[in-house]
C-alpha cells in the first residue's frame, strides 16, 4: 500500500452478533463495511438509480422485538400478549403466523426480504430454501381470507412480501 491508502474491511454474516463484535473489534483500525448478506453488500457497492414505482424495502437487520401492539385499522397483534384481534375478538393465529403479520403491518409498512422475515420470525439466517416460510404465509393468507376489509399478503415475487396500507378514516 502506498502511504494514502486505507484498507476496507468487509464483514458479511447473518448473525448480527457477529457483525457487531467484528466493528468493536475493528473500531479505529479504518472502515469496516458490516452486512448480512451478499445482496445486501451488493447494494450498498452498485446502489440501483431511485424509481418512484419502487417499493420500499425493510431494513436488513429487523428491529429487535416489537414492544407493544401494532394495529392496522381494526386488526390488531400484541405480540408480548401472543394475540390478534380483528374489531376486538381473537383471532386464532400460531405464533409463527402473529409474528409474520406484527412484521408485515408494524410500521413502516415496507416489503420484507424473505432473509429479513427469516431473521425477524425464525431467528435464523436463510439458506435460500423459501418453503417453509411460504407455507406460513399460505396459512396466514387463508385464516385471513374470510374476514371482510382485512389486509392481503402480497407477493412481491423474488423479493418478499408486503401488506398495503389500511384504509383512511373519513
Amino acid at each position: 500500500m502506498s502511504g494514502g491508502e486505507v484498507p476496507i474491511v468487509v464483514c458479511v454474516s447473518a448473525d448480527v452478533s457477529v457483525r457487531e463484535r467484528v466493528v468493536r473489534q475493528l473500531d479505529g483500525v479504518g472502515p469496516v463495511v458490516s452486512c448480512a448478506d451478499l445482496t445486501e453488500l451488493r447494494a450498498m457497492l452498485f446502489p440501483s438509480p431511485p424509481r418512484d414505482e419502487a417499493p420500499t424495502v425493510a431494513p436488513v437487520t429487523p428491529p429487535a422485538e416489537q414492544q407493544g401492539p401494532v394495529s392496522w385499522g381494526e386488526l390488531v397483534v400484541d405480540p408480548a400478549g401472543h394475540v390478534v384481534t380483528w374489531c376486538g375478538e381473537p383471532l386464532p393465529l400460531t405464533r409463527t403466523e402473529r409474528e409474520l403479520l406484527a412484521r408485515l403491518i408494524g410500521p413502516p409498512l415496507v416489503v420484507w426480504s424473505y432473509e429479513q422475515l427469516f431473521a425477524a420470525v425464525w431467528s435464523g439466517a436463510y439458506l435460500g430454501d423459501t418453503a417453509i416460510l411460504h407455507s406460513a404465509v399460505k396459512r396466514l393468507r387463508r385464516k385471513l381470507r374470510g374476514l371482510p376489509g382485512v389486509p392481503q399478503v402480497h407477493t412481491v415475487r423474488g423479493v418478499g412480501y408486503r401488506i398495503d396500507p389500511p384504509p383512511q378514516s373519513t
